[in-house]
């Protein structure tokens, strides 16, 4: 008779220790992939909402108002994000991630190709836009599905001492999408004429945001679909909780959530869709010098965003958003000086912006995940990213044009001024609620 302890184990079910440890690593590749699909995806449309929409969707209005109106668009997308961030987390909870980022990617890839394949104004008339916003409407409904946990995961998965590090990861995406994306539009400007660009070029760059967001699908389905991550995922309580129920118990903490990154991701529209709304329709600097500029721009904050991860390892992570919201305070009073001085001037505001943006956005996701409640933690985070974005960013290009046009460039930067003050608020609020608890 052979005792339990005894047991003889086929070799073949006996798994290493190793082989169940969740390496930081790979959950950081699959971060950065999906994280440069969905801003490149973003990039391209806000790119286009410049220079290419306000002749094709909106030629019936002077060249001022059709750009708001398409900054208009590249907000629905912001305000449409929280209710498919809601849609697809009760598919989550339903069916599974897998199954919610399937259908989610699924869906910002078709909404991204089928908006190159929209006609103008000339040809459909005032369909033209009601598609457009439709499909930009599904692009910000797919954008909240795909929360896909990643971040927080890679987060929770690394010693303490270097999540200042890992938590810059996830912000790559945005500057290194922003890079693939003003090239590829500046090489398509310098390289075809006007009339070509606006007829068929411009459509090239968001059937490539397809391809990229089809290789992002099944790159981060190949790893959250993995048993090893299934089980890094509910061992670390990073499974779906009761929309209702996070909010009765974090609704405080999401907001918080919410208005810590305010400085940031206002600041990330002040140095990319609106430096270029400006100089395309209040200069005579040529389109492709100005994309260039912002490719190079983003290559410096790359650098800054890998900076802030070992500066935010020793000086502390919310120490580096507070003092990353001052600086942010401070260039929004040169701002202005600086957009207006010309090339040279263009340059420095661009490229000072970013390594700013760099130093404070590597660190404002996840700034106060401490707050979550560890049963809605999931939920939670993805709200707070969420209505943080539709808050902090999507209004910003549309606000700041409107304001920078109708009273001066000064109240566009005491309009970012205003995001650098919340964010200094909320993180004093934080350190109270801290104190009290």
């Amino acid at each position: 008779m052979v005792t339990s302890s005894e047991t003889p184990v086929h070799p073949d079910s006996r798994r290493d220790a190793d082989d169940d440890h969740v390496s930081p690593s790979d959950i950081a590749v699959g971060v950065v992939i999906g994280r440069t699909s969905e801003f490149f995806d973003f990039f391209v449309f806000a790119i286009a909402a410049v220079i290419v929409f306000p002749a094709r969707l909106f030629p019936f209005v002077d060249p001022l108002t059709g750009t708001l109106l398409s900054f208009f668009m590249v907000l629905l997308a912001f305000v449409a994000r929280p209710i498919g961030t809601a849609i697809f987390m009760m598919i989550d909870r339903r069916h599974g991630r897998v199954t919610k980022l399937t259908l989610a990617l699924f869906l910002m890839g078709t909404s991204t190709v089928a908006m190159g394949l929209v006609p103008s104004y000339a040809v459909l008339g005032e369909w033209a836009i009601v598609v457009m916003a439709l499909l930009r409407i599904g692009q910000g409904l797919a954008l909240g599905g795909s929360w896909d946990g990643l971040a927080s995961l890679l987060a929770l998965s690394v010693p303490k001492e270097k999540r200042g590090f890992y938590a810059m990861i996830p912000q790559l995406g945005a500057p290194i999408g922003l890079i693939v994306a003003a090239l590829l539009f500046a090489y398509l400007v310098s390289n075809l004429s006007a009339e070509d660009f606006l007829d068929w070029g411009w459509r090239y760059p968001f059937f490539v945001a397809f391809s990229v967001n089809v290789v992002a699908l099944f790159a981060r389905l190949r790893i959250v679909a993995s048993p090893e991550f299934q089980e890094a995922f509910e061992s670390r309580e990073l499974q779906p909780s009761g929309i209702r129920e996070s909010f009765r118990a974090d609704g405080r903490s999401i907001a918080l959530g919410a208005v810590v990154p305010l400085a940031s991701f206002a600041m990330f529209h002040m140095v990319t869709v609106f430096p270029l709304s400006w100089v395309f329709l209040y200069t005579d600097e040529t389109l492709t010098f100005f994309l260039n500029l912002t490719a190079v721009s983003a290559a410096f904050g790359l650098i800054s965003i890998v900076l802030s991860g070992y500066l935010s390892d020793w000086l502390g992570r919310r120490r580096m958003l507070l003092w990353g919201a001052i600086a942010i305070g401070v260039f929004s009073l040169l701002a202005p000086l600086l957009l207006q001085g010309g090339k040279t001037g263009e340059t420095i505001y661009m490229i000072l912006g970013f390594v700013i943006l760099g130093l404070s956005f590597g660190q404002s996701s996840g700034a106060v995940a401490s707050l979550f409640n560890k049963r809605n933690r999931y939920t939670d985070s993805a709200f707070a990213s969420a209505f943080g974005w539709l808050f902090g960013a999507g209004l910003a290009p549309l606000t700041a044009l409107y304001l920078s046009t109708t009273l001066g460039l000064f109240a566009a930067g005491l309009y970012l001024l205003s995001g650098a003050v919340a964010t200094v608020i909320s993180l004093w609020i934080i350190r109270q609620l801290e104190f009290q608890n």
